[in-house]
């Protein structure tokens, strides 16, 4: 993380965000779980398959709501039970309280022991990062993958931008089922299509206006990770060139042919090239890997800037995955955790876990569902 970023979060004592509790009851593999979390750096060690990665789930549902391995609600409940529940208490200028309860006939997302109504009220209480193997799918997978990212880190930065994204997914379902029909309704596609090119305008507004301040921060993050020898460019490509409106009257027979809207924001896609050609097809395991990484240091920088304070950083099982320089370059953002009296949570083997790192971590032994400190 660049020192501007990192010296915005320690002039903000008083801004300090941490998770100081975390609570599960039939998540995942854990019958229950009450553990206390102090700031810095928390290591999960144990063998594959104890449930180390299931703590970091939580965590991250906690701050998104949803899950970084893309698992539904039922996937996360423990075998055999109806239900799951997940608590986090939550130290930053007041203290929060977090619960939330799933099962298939049942869902419940308090703050504070009231009921969330609306989840631009509750995004932003507890921010988080995740680094994990799935994050290769932001360089290799769907543009859908690439414009969630995008998404979520502008909900995360920008004031109404989740309202924005509700608005035109509602819209775009409407005005899509609108084009399925053998009959169609032109006056209310029109309204549809006028509420579409609204909130559409607006999304691509803010997508520009971010990607100058983040663009950077990735291509210094790659620059780091592979030592200056490669050169990573990142840029935003929409699938509207000219206006909205237009661009859709434009497309208008071929979208009754189809029968599905074709242009908007919910095509955008990023580019990414690496030596100046697509990174998803000219780039080695190892460098979409980096790239991957880069992008999700970018993230974490972002967010302190913007807010003052670091997220949470949720490593899941990264080193074991890093040549030496990578994992290099990507000590300094944990140390870092330290100076910036933020919070890191990662899980490792006992075989691959940061010596480097050892009078600086707080050490945790997870077997079969339990966690012990130590």
């Amino acid at each position: 993380m660049s020192e501007s970023a990192w010296q915005a979060s320690e002039n903000s004592h008083n801004s300090f965000v941490h998770l100081s509790q975390l609570r599960l009851r039939d998540f995942r593999n854990y019958a229950r779980l009450d553990a206390r979390f102090t700031p810095g750096l928390h290591l999960f060690l144990g063998n594959n398959a104890q449930g180390k990665t299931n703590i970091l789930e939580a965590i991250y549902l906690l701050a998104t709501l949803r899950s970084f391995r893309g698992a539904g609600g039922a996937q996360m409940i423990r075998h055999g039970e109806a239900g799951y529940f997940v608590a986090g208490h939550v130290l930053a200028q007041s203290e929060h309280e977090i619960k939330l309860f799933w099962s298939k006939n049942k869902r419940k997302l308090s703050l504070n022991e009231r009921p969330v109504r609306k989840l631009s009220e509750f995004f932003g209480i507890f921010r988080g990062v995740v680094f994990c193997s799935e994050d290769i799918n932001l360089i290799k997978g769907p543009s859908a993958a690439r414009r969630r990212f995008l998404d979520f880190v502008l909900s995360q930065t920008v004031s109404g931008y989740l309202s924005l994204l509700q608005r035109y997914t509602h819209a775009l379902r409407s005005r899509n089922s609108l084009l399925k029909q053998r009959t169609i309704d032109h006056a209310t596609l029109e309204s549809y299509t006028a509420e579409l090119v609204a909130a559409g305008t607006s999304i691509i507004k803010e997508r520009r206006k971010m990607l100058p301040g983040f663009v950077p921060l990735v291509s210094r993050a790659y620059q780091r990770i592979s030592g200056d020898a490669e050169l990573f460019e990142l840029s935003y490509a929409p699938s509207i060139k000219a206006d909205f409106a237009q661009t859709l009257a434009q497309s208008k027979a071929r979208e009754q042919a189809l029968r599905t809207t074709l242009v908007g924001p919910h095509r955008d896609d990023l580019q990414m090239n690496l030596n100046g050609k697509p990174a998803s097809h000219f780039s080695s395991e190892g460098q979409k890997r980096s790239i991957a990484i880069a992008l999700k240091m970018a993230q974490a920088e972002y967010f302190a800037f913007v807010h003052g304070t670091p997220p949470t950083l949720l490593i899941d099982d990264v080193m074991g995955e890093l040549d030496v320089r990578r994992r290099a370059a990507f000590l300094p953002l944990l140390r870092g955790v330290h100076s910036s009296h933020g919070q890191a949570f990662m899980t490792c083997t006992e075989e691959n876990w940061p010596a480097e790192l050892s009078r600086q971590v707080h050490r945790w032994h997870v077997k079969n569902g339990t966690l012990s400190p130590g």
